[in-house]
């Protein structure tokens, strides 16, 4: 998951230790077992060559549509029912190419995802202009860009962009789109799934 994404942001983790008045709530579409061990095996060969990366486990890795940042607790099933409302199969797709984000300076190392015939895309529209219709959602400015972030630059360090071999092919189908929520802690954030609804 991207730190970059739209949504509504308040203030630093101390929020939801004091009281859990506040949780990060984000929405993503699910990838296949196999793919995230193909994907996360692949960033596990990258990292024994740039020891800056940090991996993200296996089972965390996924394709955000939409970032919301903090919302009160309660908020959480009214903003489930709308997200997932929208839920549609999305076809096939396939990883296709390692990309460095940003390009300039990266803080995370991705894998682009080919979505041919755009039906990922239009499912993100859908669940973007819902939330931002009744949940308070604000979007973002930047076109969609599905791609399945494998790591990220550890604090402090620096990493200077290179080509990469590309990921393991094979296409896939996503499974489900789900409402997560984020909880933060030094060694990484760990992703619960609050809601979810089948894509196949």
């Amino acid at each position: 998951m991207s730190a970059r994404r739209g949504g509504q942001r308040h203030g630093q983790g101390g929020r939801e230790r004091r009281g859990g008045e506040h949780i990060r709530l984000f929405v993503a579409v699910d990838l296949p077992e196999e793919t995230r061990q193909g994907l996360a095996e692949w960033a596990a060969a990258r990292a024994e060559e740039l020891p800056a990366l940090r991996l993200i486990p296996a089972g965390s890795l996924h394709v955000t549509l939409c970032f919301l940042g903090w919302r009160p607790t309660g908020d959480a099933g009214h903003v489930g029912r709308i997200a997932l409302a929208p839920a549609a199969p999305v076809g096939e797709m396939e990883a296709s190419a390692a990309i460095w984000l940003p390009p300039r300076g990266p803080r995370v190392l991705a894998v682009n995802l080919d979505d041919a015939e755009g039906r990922l895309g239009a499912l993100q529209a859908r669940v973007s202009e819902a939330l931002a219709a009744e949940a308070g959602y604000v979007p973002e400015s930047r076109p969609f860009h599905p791609h399945v972030t494998v790591a990220r630059v550890r604090r402090g360090e620096r990493v200077r962009p290179r080509e990469l071999p590309p990921p393991p092919g094979g296409r896939f189908t996503p499974p489900a789109l789900t409402l997560y929520r984020s909880r933060l802690s030094r060694a990484g954030a760990e992703y619960e799934p609050l809601a979810r609804a089948e894509l196949a």
